[in-house]
């Protein structure tokens, strides 16, 4: 068991893999195993889910920095995109990054628009002619960071809005997007919840473009008054593009996320990116300023090693979150050198 940040991780040494899942604070696990022996033996309500739904959707608005009443509910990325893409006219053009992770750019691809990819540096300078840009705040494979100010500022001038992945950014980076147009996030990597809860954040300004393509009773005007008959009655706002949780999902989330917005998150920045950073310069690269790095490393030997990584386009992927430590930076490089 190890201990950071104020709360204990049944995690064992060698552990580099949070971008694929993350390890929950012991608190989160209990959360969730009283949550299944609840429903094992029959004393769980379906009610007794909303206000675990509403404190994770509490949680994310602290995250990235926005009021709590922008934000929706879903399962996964590219369900909470959907939604995205069903507002675009025929044939929009969506800018994206080279070799972006697809739940952010399939949905959009789906619907028919025509979709160009460049290199993430190149991205802000690349936003003139787009109907929409489509990026993670960092990236899947390798953790290259997209200059956010930069998009921003390029973004407002072309009067081009701009979807944020920050499911590989949120809960290890200080985030403050109350001025992008959607931002989305999973939850079961950097924000310690199970698989099975995302959430997507709608600027008032979008939110006539975005189409509640999966429109379903937990998304009503009143949940419990609207699950029969007709007409359609949706909620006010960005909640009236929730989708029915996943309540397991968002017993964790309803712990994990409130624990990561009450952190210094500009601390766990520094944690993070200094043990990632460490890495790289101990193998004589560059400092990325990321808290996720690619190398050029055999994923077998660091599997016989104990390291439990990722192979992700060709390379090793390695994540640093709050509970990682100098062991782990220490024994990866013994193998990778």
């Amino acid at each position: 068991m190890r201990s950071a940040f104020g709360a204990d991780f049944a995690i064992p040494d060698g552990y580099l893999n949070t971008p694929s899942v993350g390890i929950p604070p012991a608190s989160v696990a209990d959360a969730v195993a009283a949550a299944v022996e609840a429903w094992r033996t029959g004393a769980a309500a379906p009610a007794d889910f909303d206000p675990l739904v509403a404190r994770a959707r509490q949680g994310f608005a602290d995250l990235i920095g926005v009021p709590c009443d922008r934000i929706a509910i879903g399962a996964a990325v590219a369900q909470m995109l959907a939604m995205v893409a069903a507002g675009l006219p025929d044939g929009a053009r969506v800018l994206t990054a080279a070799g972006e992770f697809t739940s952010t750019t399939f949905p959009f691809a789906a619907r028919g628009a025509r979709i160009t990819e460049v290199p993430v540096a190149e991205l802000p300078g690349a936003v003139r002619g787009h109907d929409l840009v489509s990026v993670s705040i960092a990236q899947s494979a390798d953790g290259t960071l997209v200059d956010l100010d930069a998009l921003r500022a390029e973004c407002e001038a072309a009067g081009v809005p701009v979807v944020l992945d920050a499911t590989q950014a949120a809960g290890w980076m200080p985030l403050d997007l109350d001025w992008a147009d959607w931002v989305v996030a999973a939850g079961y990597k950097w924000l310690l919840s199970p698989r099975g809860c995302a959430w997507l954040a709608v600027h008032p300004r979008v939110a006539a473009r975005t189409v509640p393509v999966a429109a379903n009773w937990f998304a009503g005007v009143d949940p419990w008054q609207t699950v029969y008959g007709m007409p359609l009655r949706l909620a006010e706002g960005p909640r009236r593009f929730d989708v029915s949780p996943v309540w397991f999902a968002q017993a964790g989330a309803a712990v994990a996320l409130p624990y990561l917005a009450s952190l210094d998150l500009t601390a766990v920045h520094a944690h993070t990116v200094k043990l990632a950073d460490t890495v790289l310069t101990r193998l004589g690269l560059p400092a990325r300023g990321s808290a996720i790095v690619a190398l050029d490393a055999d994923p077998a030997a660091l599997a016989r090693a104990r390291i439990t990584a990722s192979a992700r386009a060709g390379r090793a992927r390695v994540g640093f979150h709050l509970y990682n430590t100098v062991d782990d930076v220490e024994r990866l490089l013994d193998v990778v050198r």
